[in-house]
């Protein structure tokens, strides 16, 4: 079971980057799935998270410009990430969820190695 994450990059205030999460080992629309952030002396925190029914939600300062999806033979994991802030500059991390309810506070156990976004002003 292993999490490849992709995409990252660096790019100017409002502008764009698609992350993607390849999964092995299993299928992601079998678990809640999700993408975290991580920025220098800040806790991780979820960013959006996908449900077995595709229900997704988003933290709040995201919303409406991330857009979480999966691809149809759902081995994968995307992050479009549209008028991107400094503030959203992080490493990005997608994981699977271990159980219980889908939701940003849910309990995740497989982790990708993560994938590094910096976003300048």
């Amino acid at each position: 079971v292993q999490l490849v994450e992709s995409g990252g990059g660096s790019v100017q205030a409002g502008g764009s980057l698609r992350l993607s999460c390849e999964a092995s080992g299993f299928t992601v629309s079998s678990y809640c799935m999700g993408w975290f952030r991580q920025a220098p002396g800040k806790e991780r925190e979820a960013v959006a998270v996908i449900a077995r029914n595709g229900w997704t939600n988003y933290e709040d300062s995201v919303e409406g410009r991330f857009t979480l999806s999966q691809d149809k033979v759902q081995k994968a994991l995307y992050l479009q990430m549209n008028n991107l802030k400094p503030e959203d500059t992080a490493m990005y991390y997608c994981a699977a969820g271990v159980g219980g309810t889908c939701s940003l506070r849910a309990r995740f156990g497989v982790w990708g190695q993560g994938t590094q976004v910096t976003v300048s002003s």
